[in-house]
């Protein structure tokens, strides 16, 4: 069974690690999509702070993950066909947006499956980055730091 999942991976995190290792519990064969600066850009505010080719090597570099592809629009169909996917993992914050819903029509007239799993609560690069910027804040603004 091949198990595909996306995102952008950015602060590499044990969330991330959490949802990969669940994804090797699914099948024999972990492939992860991961988003280019211009897709991420098309859906979230923040730009990436690791480079893509940075994220690429680093999810290459786990033992969980066999395959590391990048993707350059927001589309996951394309992915799907070229891994011939069985199990498509997506996050909790999946809705009714028409690059989903073309994967997810795609997925169930192939009989295959979307699991949908819910992230890990202990961390995210949103809330890294926004420790990172109040904690340089504190150092570049110590008088303004709250005791």
């Amino acid at each position: 069974m091949i198990v595909y999942t996306v995102g952008t991976f950015d602060l590499l995190h044990v969330g991330h690690l959490a949802l990969l290792e669940y994804c090797r519990t699914l099948g024999s064969v972990v492939a992860v999509g991961v988003a280019s600066d211009n897709v991420v850009n098309s859906y979230k505010p923040n730009v990436p702070v690791i480079p893509l080719d940075q994220r690429l090597e680093m999810l290459k570099a786990l033992g969980c993950v066999d395959i590391v592809r990048p993707y350059y629009e927001l589309e996951y169909v394309s992915g799907c066909k070229e891994l011939n996917a069985d199990i498509f993992v997506v996050g909790e914050d999946w809705g009714a947006k028409p690059h989903n819903l073309a994967v997810e029509t795609y997925l169930k007239a192939r009989g295959k499956e979307i699991v949908q799993i819910l992230y890990n609560p202990r961390t995210s690069s949103t809330r890294i980055k926004k420790v990172v910027i109040a904690q340089s804040h504190r150092d570049v603004f110590p008088e303004q730091a709250v005791a």
